[in-house]
């Protein structure tokens, strides 16, 4: 049985009495390690949720600061953190939401050299990032360290999301292979992004994030889940771990973990 306070059985309440969740899976939760990688569009709505449920050690990596352009999709952000590191902005609000749950920030590039050494006490990441170097980055370090974590991007009215889990399911390398070329693919800054399409998918990234600390449910494994806003489909595409992979496939290429330049995607 688990002792939860008075307190705590009250915040949690709609938690606890779901049916095949209750007081186990909040413990769960509870007692979990997420990390964040990027305070923006995705990250900020990521945080707040895994926040509120409890999640007892949320790490944020972001080395950026806020800018009033941000202030559109980036939810945690507000006028008057303007020029406040993200990271610390985040946690500012993270700590007034929930003081239960230990904030840890990174405000530094993530890069090959230190990754690794960010995301190895953590159980679960959630790659929030905003270019395609780093969110390849962060699929090889995962995969190298063993850790389970979620990718996502967005764009304009569009959002994608899988859930990768090493030596079990497909990477984001299966699918993509290697970063497009410079310049195939638009960002944010030259064709926009509607704020509300970051919310949704960055909501799925910590639902994601929950159902595998708790077990509940199936993780978006060997799929990828498309959505559009514009006409309201909802898609998932069924993939598979592909054998020739450079990363996880039968005769890996890939050894050691690389800072690739590409412009942002999301």
């Amino acid at each position: 049985m688990v002792d939860f306070t008075e307190k705590q059985f009250e915040r949690y309440n709609r938690h606890i009495i779901i049916k095949d969740f209750g007081a186990e899976g909040q413990a769960k939760i509870m007692n979990g390690k997420v990390l964040i990688i990027g305070a923006g569009g995705l990250g900020s709505p990521a945080a707040l949720y895994l926040t509120a449920a409890g999640v007892g050690t949320i790490g944020i990596a972001d080395s950026d600061t806020v800018e009033l352009s941000n202030l559109q999709r980036q939810i945690i952000h507000f006028t008057d953190d303007l020029g406040t590191p993200k990271a610390t902005s985040a946690a500012t609000k993270m700590k007034a939401l929930n003081p239960e749950v230990t904030v840890k920030t990174y405000h530094v590039f993530v890069k090959a050299d230190n990754i690794q050494g960010i995301i190895q006490d953590y159980d679960f990441v959630i790659d929030c990032t905003d270019n395609f170097a780093a969110k390849f980055l962060v699929n090889d370090a995962c995969m190298m360290e063993g850790i389970p974590f979620s990718h996502g991007g967005v764009l304009q009215f569009n959002g994608q999301t899988m859930t990768i889990m090493p030596e079990k399911s497909a990477c984001l390398r299966c699918v993509f292979e290697k970063p497009p070329p410079r310049g195939a693919v638009p960002n944010s800054t030259q064709v926009g992004i509607l704020g509300s399409v970051a919310g949704l998918l960055g909501t799925v990234q910590a639902s994601e994030a929950l159902k595998f600390l708790t077990g509940a449910g199936e993780l978006l494994t060997d799929s990828m889940f498309f959505f559009d806003i514009l006409t309201m489909e909802f898609i998932k595409f069924k993939l598979e771990k592909n054998s020739e992979c450079g990363l996880c496939g039968e005769a890996p290429t890939i050894r050691e973990l690389i800072d690739e330049k590409q412009p942002d995607c999301d």
